[in-house]
């Protein structure tokens, strides 16, 4: 294989290890709806019952919603009704976002649901 070829395959290697990285686990903290974008006016992809885990992608700026994997489904999920280990202690992404280390992401509904 010659080096370019390598160092590519290295490097989306470690972009995509990097990535997953950045997921935070947590877990939702009442039953709440999946959507496909971060407002109510969205449709409902599926409904998380409480104390489920989720995989945090990450949040918008003001933590109010957050995108979040839940075994096949990936969709927006209100922040109020999603909470982290920290510590020993759960805790509510809101609150705790930017001290855990979850990502803040943007939403853009084309290039999102492009992506996924």
């Amino acid at each position: 294989m010659n080096k370019a070829v390598w160092a590519f395959c290295i490097s989306v290697s470690m972009a995509a290890g990097a990535t997953a990285a950045a997921a935070a686990p947590g877990f939702t903290t009442g039953n709440v709806n999946m959507r496909t974008g971060p407002d109510t006016a969205y449709p409902r992809v599926t409904v998380l019952p409480e104390g489920v885990p989720v995989e945090i992608a990450g949040c918008l700026d003001n933590q109010s919603w957050c995108d979040v994997v839940y075994g096949p489904y990936r969709g927006w999920v209100f922040g109020d009704y999603l909470a982290v280990m920290y510590g020993d202690q759960p805790v509510l992404v809101p609150e705790y976002a930017p001290v855990v280390g979850i990502p803040v992401v943007g939403f853009n509904f084309g290039n999102y649901w492009n992506r996924y």
